[in-house]
């Protein structure tokens, strides 16, 4: 009865859907205030109808229900609670409930701290959202169904061994939230063509809702690279994989939008290009949607599904496309760029890196769908590599880095750049230094590591001058402390934002550069020396899991002759799937990390292992933790509450006014 419950519970959800968008959107155009107002109780409604259908999911997964299909397919009476709560978002149909249960959070969301918007907007925005909701539960209706039945199992198939694991039970919530956060700066956008005010209003209630969606993609990206590295045993950060591509597309995208929409809010430029970027950002979540679901593609991380739903989801992205940009064509003509300013000015730097940013975005989309299109119309496989990827990415991003140091220094309008080039010789030649110098402190020089390390500490020294520059120019007696209170949330929210920017490129140079791997065969007491360090192996040992089980190796690592840490690999059989899996030994420290995974057994008590020593790696996904922090503090700055109770006090005096 449950699972029934469920399934009636979506078929609700989508009515209220087209309930949703129909009548706000018509009311907005009507100027019918009663159509209007029905936006927020019905997006309310919608939420609660998706959030039970998802509990009805949840409950079935927790029950072992092996009368529906989805579940058998995902779990198992051996699988841990963890697993069985995550197994509900573990394959197509449950994931993509937690899609339009995000899609949902964030549309309750909007109508609830959106009371000081003027109702049309509110409406048309809500209703955009509801369009979008209503796709996603056809898809689910008609060709995914999550709660299909089927006649009672005695136990599921189990969960993918892959997914067994705790950072999988947080990474798709992360991700999807970032994925589905730009269908708000979508609504916004399509709202403000709409109702043909695109200004820069619009983009000051856009920027606080990309930045949040942006987090949480960061966030979601950074912890997807931390589970492929440890959980696949490669040792490797990122593999250019398709579908890691799909979600980075969106966050380069995203990137470029959150700068677009900070001009816009501060000088009202950039009003076409920041409308044209909000479209694209949730399109390409759309793409990435299609590309994970669709089965056209070969990942460890896609859903390899029949060609019938990856029709369905590419002509839903067809239709949001083509109505978006058909909108953005009426509309844009009338809405101009907004704004002059000189060649060398603040806008003119962050326009440029927005174009690079977008072209980045551009070779990133050409290697993943080209080998897709060669197939398709030749029949032939064919792959694009991480040099191309790498090649590419590095020529196209080092521009982008270069004016990360000196967009903030710049004026608005009009800049000097003598006066700019004065002010960062100390951070042009600081970063020189420490490219010419660290090599021969790390041990050995690779051309990588000077263009590396050049970058960061050119972020580092530049942020470093503008803050100075910026405590400098402030009036009055104030000591060093008290001016840098009064610095703005955003300001700071930039600063360390870029300042993570700079420590991520630190890990990944230090790791390209100077990481150490050897794949040998080793037998009880055997040793393998790399980096000072000493691994002994001392054999294996049999140990049972919940619904494994496993040979965990024991190597002890010394360091000048004495006892550093015993490392314990392993390789797992899942009862269920018989799919060997391999789960890493890792000792992390501040600088460097250790990492070791048993390979295959050799016969007698031998083993191939692979040994790694990877310096500085943690600051590859440290740096994304300070990049998202820093969009956080930038997201809280005081300016956007203080707007928000204004807007909230002049609104609420409109209507006391009225009602005299």
């Amino acid at each position: 009865m449950v699972p029934e419950i469920g399934h009636f519970a979506l078929i609700i959800a989508l009515c209220l859907a087209v309930v949703q968008t129909v009548l706000p959107i018509a009311g907005a155009g009507l100027g019918k205030a009663s159509w209007m107002a029905t936006a927020r109780p019905v997006a309310q409604g919608q939420f609660v109808f998706v959030a039970l259908s998802f509990a009805c999911l949840t409950y079935a997964f927790l029950n072992n229900d092996y009368s529906v299909l989805y579940a058998v397919s995902h779990s198992n009476s051996q699988l841990p609670t963890l697993y069985k709560v995550s197994g509900v978002w573990g394959g197509h149909e449950g994931s993509l409930l937690l899609w339009v249960l995000m899609l949902n959070v964030w549309t309750v969301a909007v109508a609830w701290f959106s009371r000081h918007l003027d109702q049309a907007t509110v409406a048309r925005v809500i209703g955009v959202m509801g369009f979008v909701a209503i796709g996603f539960h056809l898809f689910m209706l008609l060709t995914s169904n999550p709660f299909e039945r089927i006649p009672m199992q005695p136990d599921g198939r189990d969960l993918n061994p892959l997914l067994q694991d705790p950072g999988l039970a947080i990474h798709p919530p992360m991700l999807y939230m970032g994925y589905v956060g730009f269908s708000v700066a979508f609504a916004f956008a399509i709202a403000a063509l709409l109702g043909g005010k695109v200004d820069a209003a619009w983009a000051r209630w856009s920027r606080p809702w990309t930045t949040a969606a942006w987090v949480f993609l960061t966030a979601g990206i950074a912890l997807g690279s931390w589970w492929a590295y440890y959980e696949l045993g490669w040792g490797g950060w990122w593999f250019w994989d398709p579908v890691e591509n799909a979600s980075f597309m969106p966050w380069l995208i995203g990137t470029a939008l959150m700068h677009s929409l900070a001009v816009t809010d501060k000088r009202g430029t950039f009003r076409n290009w920041t409308i044209l970027l909000a479209l694209m950002a949730f399109s390409l979540s759309l793409l990435g949607t299609f590309l994970v679901r669709s089965g056209v593609l070969v990942s460890v991380h896609a859903f390899a599904n029949d060609p019938e739903r990856g029709s369905f989801i590419l002509a839903f992205l067809a239709i949001v496309i083509i109505v978006s940009l058909v909108l953005y064509a009426w509309r844009a003509p009338k809405v101009g760029f907004g704004g002059d300013f000189e060649l060398f000015s603040r806008e003119s730097l962050l326009l440029m890196g927005n174009v690079m940013l977008t072209a980045t975005c551009g070779a990133v989309l050409l290697g993943t769908i080209y080998p897709i299109a060669h197939q398709w119309l030749t029949g032939a496989n064919l792959s694009v590599g991480k040099p191309w990827f790498d090649m590419f990415f590095a020529i196209l991003m080092a521009p982008v880095i270069l004016m990360m140091g000196v967009g903030p220094l710049v004026r608005w309008k009009q800049g000097n750049p003598s006066e700019i080039a004065r002010r960062l010789v100390p951070a042009f030649v600081a970063a020189i230094v420490a490219a010419l110098v660290l090599p021969f402190v790390m041990g050995g020089w690779r051309w990588v590591v000077p263009v590396g390390l050049f970058l960061a500490f050119w972020i580092f020294s530049s942020s470093l001058t503008n803050l100075v520059t910026r405590l400098q120019s402030m009036s009055g007696n104030d000591s060093l402390g008290a001016k840098m209170l009064k610095q703005p949330r955003h300001y700071w929210g930039m600063l360390l934002a870029h300042c993570g920017v700079g420590i991520f490129i630190l890990g990944v140079t230090f790791v390209e550069g100077y990481d150490q791997e050897k794949d040998v065969r080793m037998d009880i007491g055997d040793t393998l020396v790399m980096n000072d360090y000493v691994f002994r192996f001392d054999g294996t040992i049999r140990v049972q899991g919940p619904n494994y089980r496993a040979d965990q190796g024991a190597i002890t690592v010394s360091k000048d002759g004495q006892p550093f840490v015993v490392l314990r690999p392993e390789k797992r059989i899942y009862n269920v799937q018989q799919n060997p899996m391999t789960e890493a030994a890792i000792e992390s420290g501040f600088f460097s990390q250790l990492y070791v995974a048993l390979g295959e057994p050799l016969g007698g008590s031998a083993w191939s292992v692979r040994v790694y020593y990877k310096p500085f790696v943690t600051w590859i996904w440290s740096g994304c933790a300070i990049m998202a922090l820093g969009g956080m503090l930038a997201m809280s700055d005081r300016r956007y509450r203080v707007a928000r109770r204004a807007a909230q006090e002049t609104a609420h005096g409109a209507a006391l006014e009225a009602s005299r």
